[in-house]
């Protein structure tokens, strides 16, 4: 069974149809779904899951108790750094999900930091990942840095800022390698 994460920006409150159906393809080859506890993207796909009454997901979340776990599904609680707030307090979960998926699945405003970090984790351990970018309306498929690269260069200048902000300085360095 691979293990897709699944994930995208929290401005996200409708999936597109196309990942809709690639989430259902996930369902019917009974892949194993890694998600998050965000509102957005992350709720979204929880509640398609849960309305297929689907059972291979793990909830991945930061505070005591998910956010969100509409399918009563496990949950893997991956705790921040102490100090931790904001993105930071959310990050290690993510790096989590990355570290265990085969395969990712990102629907993308085409500015959301946290997300276009997760794809640089995802092409960072070769994972396939397919994006979803809402904003240009096209799909993309990133199979290693340089594709992280290329999606990028369409990101404006503030959405790159910020991308580098919430980096590590290991992300960093695979991000400018």
């Amino acid at each position: 069974m691979a293990m897709i994460f699944v994930g995208g920006s929290r401005d996200i409150f409708e999936l597109p149809e196309p990942a809709i159906a690639r989430i259902g393809a996930m369902i019917a080859a009974e892949h194993g779904v890694l998600v998050g506890d965000a509102p957005g993207v992350d709720a979204e796909a929880q509640s398609l899951l849960a309305g297929y009454g689907y059972e291979h997901v793990g909830v991945f979340h930061a505070g005591s108790e998910p956010r969100n776990n509409l399918g009563d599904w496990a949950a893997y609680h991956r705790p921040a750094p102490g100090g931790a707030q904001g993105y930071a307090f959310h990050a290690e979960k993510d790096r989590e999900m990355a570290r265990r998926a085969d395969y990712g699945l990102m629907i993308w405003d085409g500015v959301s930091p946290g997300t276009c970090l997760n794809m640089l984790r995802l092409a960072a351990a070769g994972s396939p990942c397919v994006v979803y970018d809402t904003m240009r309306g096209m799909k993309l498929t990133l199979r290693s840095l340089p594709d992280w690269h290329e999606m990028v260069r369409g990101a404006g200048q503030d959405a790159l800022q910020q991308v580098d902000a919430r980096m590590t300085d290991d992300e960093r360095i695979l991000a400018n390698g």
